[in-house]
């Protein structure tokens, strides 16, 4: 499939690069700053296409007018990673539509990994899932899965997590957090595309374990943490089941 990843100089989003990448499919990340980006695997490995310098280097990635594209988007520059599909980097800012559009035209699925940035008052997350679906509406692209919390929700969970711990959180140093995270999946559930809304617990470090729990629109008793690794893996196995789409699943340990 072909993919177009927002998020991608993030954990999560680093790390769906590189599962996507090996397990064959055409990627597109779309990053502010090619520099942060770190090199797949299947880049890096011997044989590879990794430049020196990294994804920045000149005449790499970050190449003028901001993109590398295989020879499918007629844009030259390709960068292909034989038998492991074909990888693209896209350097715009996110929340301006009219720059991320083209990066979303040819994709079968669009991947939002982009999270919070500290406690503080915010509706950076909010305004980007807007800019995306506005991309995606002028490009015609339809699928769409993005990352959210299960804070923002309380469905499914024990007594001491649903009327204790969360409202707490949400009352406190989580409240600005809760707020975006649930602005950008209103504008999600309006957008009339084929979404998914993932809401993991905590994020941590540390290879994929294998094996997850999840659940449609309730999150999971005893959620409280999921690998990013994994988290990743849950979206991408997630891609065509026509079964979570308009859905919220929750994902933990």
């Amino acid at each position: 499939m072909k993919l177009t990843i927002f998020g991608a100089t993030g954990g999560t989003g680093a790390s769906l690069v590189g599962q996507a990448l090996a397990a064959g499919h055409q990627v597109t990340a779309v990053v502010r700053d090619p520099a942060r980006l770190a090199v797949p695997a299947a880049l890096a490995a011997p044989g590879g296409l990794a430049a020196p310098g990294g994804l920045a280097a000149p005449g790499g990635l970050a190449a003028p007018g901001g993109l590398a594209a295989p020879g499918g988007l007629d844009i030259p520059g390709a960068l292909t990673v034989p038998a492991r599909g074909q990888f693209l980097v896209v350097t715009a800012d996110v929340m301006q539509p009219a720059a991320i559009t083209a990066a979303v035209a040819s994709a079968d699925a669009v991947l939002s990994a982009l999270g919070p940035h500290g406690t503080g008052r915010t509706t950076v997350l909010r305004d980007s899932a807007r800019a995306i679906i506005e991309a995606m509406h002028e490009a015609g692209a339809s699928r769409l899965l993005t990352i959210s919390g299960s804070i923002v929700a309380d469905e499914g969970e024990g007594p001491f997590m649903r009327y204790l711990l969360k409202p707490a959180a949400r009352r406190t140093f989580l409240r600005h957090v809760c707020a975006d995270l649930r602005g950008a999946e209103d504008e999600v559930r309006a957008s009339q595309l084929d979404w998914t809304i993932i809401r993991p617990p905590r994020l941590t470090g540390g290879a994929a374990a294998g094996t997850y729990r999840t659940a449609i629109d309730s999150n999971l008793p005893r959620g409280l943490t999921i690998s990013r690794a994994d988290l990743a893996a849950c979206m991408l196995a997630l891609l065509d089941d026509a079964d979570t789409i308009g859905r919220h699943v929750a994902i933990a340990r």
